[in-house]
């Protein structure tokens, strides 16, 4: 774009010097070149300030400030049945604060280490029987035993873990035959404490 302005400029210069009388109807050498410096300049200067918003947002993400990471997901649409060894895959996400929560996949990956508060709840069956885990280790359970007179049972678990950059954490389901209720009454949560 600037070679065409140059190239116009110059062309509507020499145009001008030609002889025709339209000179004091077309603007100056001068006048053009004021005009494109003045429109570079406001240019830059909208270049600079977009690159000055990048500049702060990448200084807030240093490790020296602490970053907000937090989701929370639940189950909405329709009950869920994963099958044993299978990860719960929870399809409504209210908050994913540090974008850290996989909907895809149902995977939690820590973006900022630091010590995190874990919250699972379900309504459900009996015979539920969930593990949460950190790289495929177990850190709480949530389970009712087949027997249990009820039709459905609301369960909850915390924890509170430390955790490294990159450390995966997740929901699992351990049995065949289970059922969670949709409609936001089950769901997986996440946030940075510290």
């Amino acid at each position: 774009m600037l070679l065409v302005v140059l190239f116009a400029s110059f062309s509507l210069y020499g145009f001008a010097k030609g002889g025709t009388n339209l000179q004091s109807s077309i603007p100056t050498k001068a006048d053009m070149l004021k005009s494109l410096i003045y429109n570079n300049t406001r240019a830059t200067l909208t270049l600079d300030s977009t690159a000055f918003k990048e500049l702060i947002q990448l200084s807030s993400d240093s490790p020296s400030s602490p970053k907000s990471v937090s989701f929370s997901v639940n189950v909405m649409s329709t009950p869920l049945n994963p099958g044993a060894g299978q990860t719960v895959k929870y399809d409504a996400v209210l908050t994913n604060d540090g974008n850290g929560y996989d909907d895809r996949t149902g995977v939690f990956t820590c973006p900022v280490a630091g010590t995190y508060m874990f919250v699972v709840d379900a309504l459900s069956r009996p015979r539920i029987w969930l593990e949460l885990k950190v790289n495929n280790d177990t850190v709480g359970r949530l389970h009712v035993y087949p027997e249990h007179r009820a039709d459905l049972i609301q369960m909850s678990r915390t924890v509170i873990v430390k955790l490294k950059t990159g450390d995966n954490v997740k929901v699992e389901n351990i049995r065949n035959g289970v059922y969670i209720y949709p409609h936001m009454y089950s769901g997986f949560s996440g946030t940075l404490l510290h």
